[in-house]
């Protein structure tokens, strides 16, 4: 048996300074993947969405986490489907088994989640940050290397009004990233889906070529896919992209 709601959900608060209310709430992905940060340090937190609303973001912040467990060699299938619906009880077992594994692996350095999540607000989050991380109080197994451990880093920021705009100024800049670098994702995604529906008719095409001549369903699909705008130009494949797996 693992700890109950009510334990489990002090414990992410403690620890990632945050005010999740319920373990449903981890359904978004976000508060996992501090979780897995504060063991790490490695996970790309400026791509984690704390203030997600949809399923297709909470899919982003999965596939960020699924990427972090290949990269560890986590030996754990993470349920996505199923926690992305935010059911209590999905979300409750994984909040378990990642417990255990923090228990198991936290290296013990201090840990500032507001620092890590460049200042990320939204659901869930306080905004303020403590003044040592709560990682070092909570209950944790002893590190099996103190030299694996991650170094601790300190948050930017200055005492004089200059360093508030320029935090402000940094803030905004990582928003106004985070936006584009969605917007960018969301773009992908599509196009990979319309290229699947290009390639299936390309594949018919070639199997029957009277389809070809033939101006039914398949034909009139592969024209608007092929249809442009005025002033449209294709743009250039870039060679050697990131392809991202989910």
């Amino acid at each position: 048996m693992g700890e109950s709601r009510q334990e489990l959900v002090a414990w992410l608060n403690n620890l990632l300074q945050l005010n999740v209310t319920k373990v449903e709430q981890c359904g978004t992905g976000a508060a996992l993947c501090q979780v897995f940060d504060s063991i790490f340090y490695d996970v790309p937190m400026a791509r984690v969405k704390f203030n997600a609303n949809t399923e297709y973001a909470y899919l982003q912040n999965f596939k960020i986490l699924q990427n972090i467990f290949a990269k560890h060699g986590i030996d754990r299938p993470v349920p996505v489907e199923a926690l992305v619906k935010c059911k209590m009880q999905d979300n409750l077992e994984f909040l378990q088994w990642s417990k255990r594994y923090w228990d198991q692996y936290f290296p013990g350095h201090d840990y500032d989640p507001v620092s890590r999540r460049k200042g990320q607000g939204g659901v869930g989050a306080t905004g303020a940050a403590p003044p040592r991380a709560a990682a070092s109080t909570a209950r944790r197994a002893p590190a099996a290397s103190n030299s694996a451990a991650p170094r601790t880093r300190t948050p930017l920021g200055g005492a004089g009004g200059g360093g508030q705009a320029s935090a402000a100024l940094r803030e905004e800049n990582n928003v106004l990233k985070e936006t584009v670098a969605g917007l960018e994702r969301e773009r992908d995604f599509y196009f990979s889906k319309l290229r699947d529906i290009e390639l299936l008719i390309q594949q018919a095409m070639e199997a029957d070529p009277e389809l070809e001549k033939d101006e039914g369903l398949l034909k009139q699909i592969q024209t608007i896919l092929y249809s442009t705008e005025e002033g449209f130009e294709i743009p250039a494949e870039t060679e050697g992209a990131e392809e991202e797996t989910f």
